[in-house]
This record gives C-alpha cells, sequence and structure tokens, in this order.
C-alpha cells in the first residue's frame, strides 16, 4: 500500500469527513459522496461529543470552535414527574465527560477541514449500484455519474445503502420503540448552570434540557410510539399536530417544562430511534463501514458521534499498516467490535429506563432511582469516556497481541 490508492467515501456526516482526513493522512486519495444536494448547516438539533471523540478531534485540530461554542457536560441532575429531586450523576468538580453542541456545527467544522485539505466533496451523489472486480470498486450514482476507486468506505449511517447493496444479509436497525424530539428556545428568566443538563422523568413521557449562559435552550425528550415509525412517518404528521401533542404531553410537568415548549418558535425536530445491536460481518471484499452505517446507537449514551470518530481514526491506522485491504478491514472489526457493542446495549439499557408510565412502575422507579444514582456517580465510565488512539503506534498483524 505504499502506491496512492482511492478511498470512495459515501456519506459526509459525521465519520465521512473524519474518515478522508484520516486516510488522507494515512498515505490514500479519498474523496467524499454525499446523496444532499447541499449542505444544510441549519439542519438537525443537537449531540453530545464525549471527551474520546473529543480527543480524535483534537488529534484533527478542530476541536476548539466545539468547545467554544459548546455547552460542557460535568452533572445530568434527574427530577421526578412531581418536581422531587432524585440524584446527580457526575459532580461539578470533575472533568468534563464531553460537550453538547449542535449537529450542524460539527458537520461543518469536520466538512471545511476537509476542503481546506483540498480533499473532493461531491454533492447530490445518491448511490445506486456499486460494482466490485478484484482490484476496484466502481460506484454509480442517480444523476448517472460514477466514479471509480481502490475500496469503498461506508459512511451513509443507519439505513445505509451501500450496506443493503454489498451485504444484503447484514441485520437490519432494531426500532427502540422510543422517538426522540426536541428544539430551541430562550429565556431570561431560567438561571443558566454551567455543566449542569437537567433531567426529568414526566408523567407521561422523559424530557431533558439545558440552558447556555446566552439564554439559549436546548431541549429534548423522548415518548413511546408503538410499530416501527419511520422518520418520514412522522414528519407526515403537520407539525402544529406535533406540537399540540407534545404540549399535552407535558402538561402536568413541573416548571419549567411547559414553558420551554411554549418558547420554542421554531419547528419541533422528530426522529425514530433505532439501533444495531450487533453485526457479524463489517466488511466486504473492497467495502468496510464505519460508524452509524454499521453499529449503529441510541442517543441516551452520548457516543455515537464519539464512536464514528473513533472509527475513523482506528481504521486509517489499520488501512496504514496492513499490507492489503482484505486484513486490514478483518484487523479494524476486530479492534472495535467488542467496545461499540458495549456501548451500544449500555445505550438501549438507558433509554429503557425512561418507558416507566403507569403509577406502579413509576412508584418503584422513584423509589429506587436515587440508590442507582448514587450508585452510578460511584461507578467510574473510564471505559467508555478514555479511550485512546495513538496515531505514533503501530496496529499489530493478526494474531500479534
Amino acid at each position: 500500500m505504499k502506491t496512492m490508492k482511492k478511498a470512495l467515501i459515501i456519506g459526509c456526516g459525521v465519520a465521512g469527513p473524519a474518515a478522508a482526513l484520516f486516510v488522507k493522512r494515512a498515505g490514500f486519495e479519498p474523496i467524499v459522496f454525499e446523496a444532499m444536494r447541499e449542505h444544510d448547516d441549519y439542519a438537525g438539533l443537537f449531540l453530545n461529543v464525549g471527551r474520546n471523540g473529543l480527543r480524535v478531534l483534537e488529534e484533527l485540530g478542530v476541536n476548539g470552535s466545539l468547545i467554544a461554542e459548546g455547552f460542557e457536560m460535568r452533572v445530568m441532575s434527574f427530577r421526578s414527574g412531581s418536581g422531587k429531586w432524585l440524584g446527580n450523576v457526575g459532580t461539578k468538580e470533575a472533568e468534563p465527560h464531553g460537550v453538547t453542541v449542535k449537529r450542524s456545527l460539527l458537520h461543518r467544522v469536520l466538512r471545511e477541514e476537509a476542503q481546506r485539505q483540498g480533499i473532493p466533496i461531491e454533492l447530490g451523489k445518491k448511490l445506486v449500484k456499486v460494482q466490485m472486480t478484484s482490484d476496484q470498486v466502481i460506484v454509480h450514482f442517480q444523476d448517472g455519474t460514477s466514479a471509480t476507486g481502490d475500496f469503498l468506505i461506508g459512511c451513509d449511517g443507519i439505513h445505509s445503502k451501500s450496506r443493503s447493496i454489498l451485504l444484503p444479509n447484514a441485520a437490519q436497525p432494531s426500532y427502540t420503540g422510543l422517538i426522540s424530539f426536541g428544539g430551541f428556545a430562550r429565556s431570561k428568566e431560567l438561571v443558566p448552570e454551567p455543566g449542569v443538563q437537567q433531567m426529568v422523568f414526566g408523567k407521561k413521557a422523559f424530557f431533558g434540557y439545558l440552558v447556555k449562559e446566552d439564554g439559549e435552550i436546548y431541549w429534548f425528550g423522548n415518548m413511546n410510539i408503538p410499530g416501527t415509525p419511520t422518520r418520514k412517518d412522522l414528519q407526515s404528521i403537520p407539525a402544529s399536530e406535533w406540537r399540540q401533542t407534545i404540549t399535552e404531553l407535558y402538561r402536568r410537568d413541573p416548571s419549567p417544562i411547559p414553558d420551554i415548549i411554549r418558547r420554542t418558535e421554531d419547528e419541533i425536530g422528530l426522529y425514530p430511534i433505532y439501533d444495531m445491536l450487533t453485526q457479524p460481518e463489517w466488511h466486504s471484499g473492497r467495502a468496510v463501514w464505519i460508524g452509524d452505517a454499521i453499529h449503529a446507537v441510541s442517543p441516551n449514551a452520548g457516543q455515537g458521534a464519539s464512536l464514528a470518530l473513533e472509527d475513523a481514526f482506528v481504521l486509517a491506522k489499520c488501512l496504514r499498516d496492513m499490507d492489503d485491504f482484505d486484513k486490514a478491514f478483518a484487523r479494524f472489526q476486530m479492534l472495535r467490535q467488542e467496545r461499540v457493542e458495549r456501548i451500544v446495549r449500555y445505550s438501549r439499557m438507558i433509554g429503557q429506563r425512561k418507558h416507566a408510565t403507569n403509577p406502579v412502575q413509576v412508584f418503584f422507579r422513584d423509589l429506587m432511582l436515587p440508590h442507582f444514582l448514587k450508585t452510578s456517580s460511584k461507578q467510574s465510565l473510564s471505559w467508555m469516556y478514555d479511550y485512546r488512539i495513538d496515531w505514533n503506534e503501530k496496529i499489530p498483524s493478526l494474531g500479534e497481541r
């Protein structure tokens, strides 16, 4: 792999630009293809980037603006639907476990760094077909164009088109039973608490929010929806109906929840929560998948973006240090699978604790949760947040430790 090989990267969210930057550093020629016709830097809500993900962004030299504009996360403070304080996870004195940022900011920072380094990003490239020979990959797009490269990295999300084409028997995304919704509001009455995110087990649904220094409020909620709804299904319901439903959902919950919803002027975003607990194969021939395209995690643990960033970093090292693609992809999966599947399970477990709605379940949850939160505060999550990758450390060959 000493000659310049071309990497075809499908998707320009978080994983795609990060993979492009790292494989370029590893000595390859990346090109990124995005199905959308234009970048929407105002789409989406917000996400957490754990300190493990921030280390990857620091390696790329792009962590500064996220830390400057983001909300530092130190404490999660929990209350019941009656307003009773149940306990905290984390302390204000402890090291931050990450930052909360608008999704569009993270996308833009990574994309602009890729462009600054001369990495091509082509828009309006909706994948329809992939051909693979013994030494090439050819991708075909809906607009009639095609591109040829030496290998493909699928970064096209949980409903990955590249995965469905090349891994037709792969496990499908699993609906967790919850949808997520949220938005942005402003209030002069709410006092900002730096580093503290408020979590409320409402009478009918879960609610979380944080207040930034400038008075902007980031908020989200979760509710049970039966079936297997898609985002398109949710969006088919008029925004006014969703606003009415969400307002009613939290009508009897403690202040400031109803007021936050009332102060939300822009449209409320809605997303069904899917994950993928396990995938036996992460690669096929000259193609490999990273991030949500192969191990989607629900947002409860705040690790989706960080895992995608870690994947990009580790994959590039494997490509740099292995003597063929098949060995590199196999080593990548071996190094990553146990960790990511543990986090997917952990995140789903957190989400399941939000389901209690009948009075008996609520009573026992509120009775036991303070003890659980005390235990959680004492237990270390360093296995998740303190994962480190060293670019200068060589990847051992298969069979080596």
